[in-house]
């Protein structure tokens, strides 16, 4: 498992302007209105990966030329835009090893990668330059050489760390999202970001981990009392479906007689609870859809998850920040034009705190992170 992300400094990327040596704990928690900046930060992630040609959900070829495509050219990533911003800067601190570039966009709205440097805290020699004017980073040549001796290099441990991040969006759960569908059960070695590899995710924790798959059993019926057992048996093409029973029948139900809220959490639970937990997971949203009591069992899954890995979400959800300490919670707001983060502290809140939960002090503007009016 890599390492989590300690601080990162954040130039030029969408909707942030300057976010500087913003330190992330153990647990992370985005609050703030629609259009503040929360999901810009998470697709930094997204974009991450892109850049180490690492599998992202809707890319069928990875890479930072195709991400960028995709999402609308380089114009659309660089805040306010080419004439304001004339490039991005990335500085991130993991474990004892940094990690940093520019991205410089080119004409055809494209973006090369300059000043590209890593560093090692614990040597004397400061930050490492490996190079500029890249389509693809050169940490993705140098992961595979051997350093010193045969030692693995400062560029392996970042990419392991970058690669081992999961950034889950459970959003697509309607009758033709593929997590409803069948999947080859040989599609387990992790959790997809969009969880259409679940069936034989969860059939592989069943033959491999049934501890763990009996957790996760057990934490759905929580929330679904109906719910009994899932049936994970392979077709004669090597795919498996998502079927399932409810208490006191053997009668097979199949993936759509699932609600979108149910299929959702369990694809949270499954993603909280797996046994070889990223260093990073980050979930987009993931109260979306779900009952009061679901959101408590929830909240538990999070705080449980963080004493493993770190956990970054982002949520508009009062009554899941009510489940959380201040010091969990950031506020993004929008302030002249540009995302502002900033972490609550429990000291400014105690007398408030005395009367009322963190939720509700979202809900009355005390905390201030609702609709933005510049």
């Amino acid at each position: 498992m890599g390492s989590s992300l300690d601080k990162i400094t954040i130039k030029g990327f969408k909707s942030i302007k300057l976010l500087e040596d913003f330190k992330l704990k153990k647990l992370n928690v985005l609050i703030g209105g629609n259009g503040v900046g929360k999901s810009n930060f998470i697709g930094l992630f997204r974009l991450l990966r892109a850049m180490m040609k690492l599998t992202l959900p809707d890319l069928t070829s990875s890479s930072l030329k195709a991400y960028i495509a995709d999402n609308g050219g380089s114009d659309d990533f660089l805040f306010q835009g080419p004439s304001v911003t004339d490039k991005i800067e990335i500085e991130m601190l993991l474990g004892v090893n940094g990690y940093r570039f520019q991205l410089a966009p080119t004409t055809d709205e494209k973006f090369l990668i300059n000043h590209e440097s890593q560093m090692f805290s614990g040597g004397n020699s400061g930050w490492w330059d490996l190079g500029s004017g890249n389509s693809s980073p050169e940490l993705l040549y140098e992961k595979g050489r051997p350093g010193y001796l045969g030692a693995k290099n400062i560029g392996f441990y970042i990419y392991e760390a970058i690669s081992s991040w999961k950034i889950y969006h459970f959003h697509n759960t309607g009758k033709n999202a593929r997590m409803r569908r069948s999947e080859t059960m040989n599609d387990s070695n992790y959790l997809r970001f969009d969880g259409s590899n679940i069936a034989p995710f969860l059939l592989h924790l069943k033959n491999n981990e049934s501890h763990v798959y009996q957790e996760i059993v057990n934490t759905v019926r929580l929330v679904a009392p109906f719910f009994s057992d899932f049936i994970l048996k392979p077709d004669s093409n090597d795919k498996v479906r998502l079927v399932w029973t409810q208490q006191g029948s053997d009668y097979p139900l199949k993936p759509n007689h699932l609600s979108d809220g149910t299929m959702r959490f369990i694809c949270l639970a499954t993603a909280l609870l797996q046994p070889d937990p990223p260093s990073t997971i980050i979930i987009d949203e993931p109260e979306l859809g779900l009952h009061p009591y679901a959101i408590e069992i929830l909240a538990e899954l999070i705080q449980a998850a963080a004493a493993r890995m770190q956990v970054i979400i982002s949520t508009q959800s009062p009554a899941l920040v009510d489940c959380f300490e201040p010091e969990d919670v950031i506020v993004v707001n929008r302030k002249a034009g540009a995302s502002d983060f900033q972490r609550l502290d429990s000291t400014n809140l105690k007398l408030w705190l005395e009367n009322y939960s963190l939720g509700e002090l979202w809900r009355k503007n005390v905390i201030t992170g609702g609709p933005s009016y510049e």
